[in-house]
């Protein structure tokens, strides 16, 4: 394990080897396997910015990652360098992802909606050495970003899936269209591969404090995962997954995603844009089985007016992960797009919560159902850490063969989330129900807009900056799409006055995510607060949630 990540105790080590959940696997290793057993099958079906429309089977991935492999020994990448990943759903993700696990370095997953307060944070905090960014991507240039990075943020390579790069920087396209494997023994790569104990993977936490925590997810604990939420989904290798959330997001490599694909040999299709028309091009043209989404987008395919002109008969399954799905509208999902839905409470930190496929609909529409594991502990307890009867709500806690022990190098925060003897507090409001739990909320201080966890607290600190304001407190306001969206109640300087627009166009100069952006405004003189003296956001949400309320009952009078 890397310096400042904590490791499972022995006893907890020699149960869960002796119990089959660690295997001794690498990330790097899956793919090797099942190049072995599958060499002609299909592995991914994506579009390149620079080849367009591409189809590897598995011989050729192989092929693709080990050659991109030994080139990044050569530029200069080494065992355990970081290498932060900022790519959207393409398959140059694929293949530097899949290198930098052959040669034991550690991706460090990146958004594309991250900015330089984002990136920055992120090659501080891990001491990244490489950055892998498109050249462009919705408007906006990931190479001028990567410039500000490498002039001020330590990073040395920078590797640029796209035709264009800075000076300096590494065109991938060149790198995989140079058979530099041909210079090299065919065992060459063996003695690079990484001990299945060390950290394989960076995930983010959504955060509280405003400064997002590391995540480290080691070989034999990410693959457990992958491994078991592949047989739980029923995956084979006939299986065709598609991707329409974030390659990177936790929920996309392993809930289950892309490793369990390549665990089982099955087909991973990476889709651009979760929008209908895309989703249901692809699932018609691939043939795909099973797809994973948040309940936003699932609710757009729902209401989606032409999905008659789409054949989507092979789609078996839909996921919906990242939020909480309303029972009333999940319950749709069989009717309308004619497959079965499973849900899941999925975290960074590890423990996954799944629907199972037979269970009633009672089960699937209204909870997220059970542990993966036998040995994913829980607990559900009250503010004092006691445990709650069943049936009442309080927040989980738990530990596990996939569960951290702990944050990178955050040892008051770890202080904070976690309990002595090794149990992860969550945040989760849940409460236990036959068995399955449902979730009722979060006891952090977060946003949950479609799936990203927003800190209120980093924005706050943001808007806290503008000169007019005299105070803020940011709170969740409830969206029949996305779940919730962001508004900030304000207090002003005396005789200023400041307009959403203008509060937004301030917050981008600071250069964050759009995605954190409040999407309402509130101005008051004063806060209520708790008998403690602190500001009573419950008491916000439910101001706002009654004006939402009004508001909707006046348009629909109207």
């Amino acid at each position: 394990m890397l310096p400042g990540c904590s490791d499972w105790p022995m006893e907890f080590e020699k149960r869960y080897v002796s119990r089959g959940y660690w295997e001794g696997l690498t990330i790097g290793d899956i793919l090797d396997r099942s190049a072995w057993a599958f060499p002609e099958r299909e592995a991914l079906v994506g579009v390149s910015p620079v080849w367009g429309e591409t189809r590897d089977t598995y011989a050729v991935l192989q092929m693709k990652v080990n050659r991109l492999a030994i080139h990044l020994l050569r530029i200069g990448v080494t065992p355990l360098d970081r290498v932060i990943m900022q790519f959207p759903n393409i398959p140059e993700f694929f293949y530097l992802y899949f290198a930098l696990h052959k040669i034991g370095a550690i991706p460090v997953m990146c958004l594309p909606a991250h900015r330089y307060a984002e990136v920055s944070y992120l090659c501080s905090q891990v001491g990244a050495r490489g950055y892998g960014v498109p050249s462009t991507l919705r408007g906006f240039n990931y190479l001028e970003l990567a410039k500000e990075m490498r002039d001020t943020g330590g990073i040395e390579y920078v590797l640029v899936a796209g035709r264009e790069a800075l000076p300096g920087m590494v065109l991938l396209n060149e790198l995989l269209e140079d058979p530099i494997e041909e210079r090299y023994p065919d065992d060459y790569l063996t003695a690079w591969r990484p001990d299945p104990n060390e950290v394989a993977v960076f995930q983010l936490s959504g955060g509280t404090t405003g400064i997002p925590k590391l995540i480290p997810r080691t070989h034999n604990g990410y693959l457990c995962c992958s491994k078991y939420s592949a047989m739980l989904a029923g995956f084979t290798p006939y299986t065709v997954f598609l991707a329409t959330t974030p390659v990177a997001h936790n929920f996309t490599i392993t809930s289950p995603g892309i490793h369990a694909a390549v665990f089982f040999g099955a087909k991973s299709v990476l889709a651009l844009s979760p929008n209908p028309d895309t989703v249901f091009a692809l699932i018609e043209k691939e043939r795909v089985t099973y797809a994973n989404a948040v309940p936003a987008v699932i609710i757009s395919w729902l209401n989606y007016d032409k999905l008659s002109k789409y054949d989507i008969s092979s789609l078996e399954v839909i996921i919906s992960g990242g939020s909480k799905f309303n029972p009333e509208i999940a319950h749709l999902v069989p009717e309308r797009l004619d497959c079965k839905l499973q849900q899941t409470l999925g975290m960074a930190e590890g423990l996954n919560v799944y629907t199972r496929l037979d269970d009633s609909g009672k089960i699937i529409f209204e909870t997220v159902g059970r542990p993966l594991l036998p040995d994913d502990e829980i607990k559900i307890v009250d503010e004092e850490g006691k445990d709650v009867p069943p049936g009442e709500i309080g927040e989980l806690w738990t530990r596990g063969p996939y569960t951290i022990r702990g944050y990178y190098q955050a040892e008051e925060q770890n202080r904070e989330a976690f309990t002595p003897d090794g149990f992860y507090k969550s945040g989760d409001l849940v409460r236990l129900v036959d068995g399955n739990l449902v979730v009722e909320g979060r006891r952090k201080d977060v946003v949950n807009r479609g799936g990203e966890k927003i800190s209120a607290e980093e924005i706050e600190n943001l808007i806290l900056s503008h000169p007019k304001v005299i105070n803020t407190a940011v709170v969740s306001m409830p969206d029949p799409i996305l779940g919730e969206r962001i508004c900030a109640y304000v207090i002003l300087q005396p005789g200023t006055k400041i307009t959403l627009d203008e509060l937004r166009d301030f917050l981008l100069s600071k250069q964050i995510a759009k995605f954190k952006l409040p999407e309402r405004v509130e101005i008051v003189d004063s806060f209520v607060l708790t008998p403690v003296g602190k500001v009573s956001k419950k008491d916000l949400r439910v101001d706002i949630a009654e004006k939402l309320a009004r508001e909707n009952q006046s348009a629909k009078g109207a």
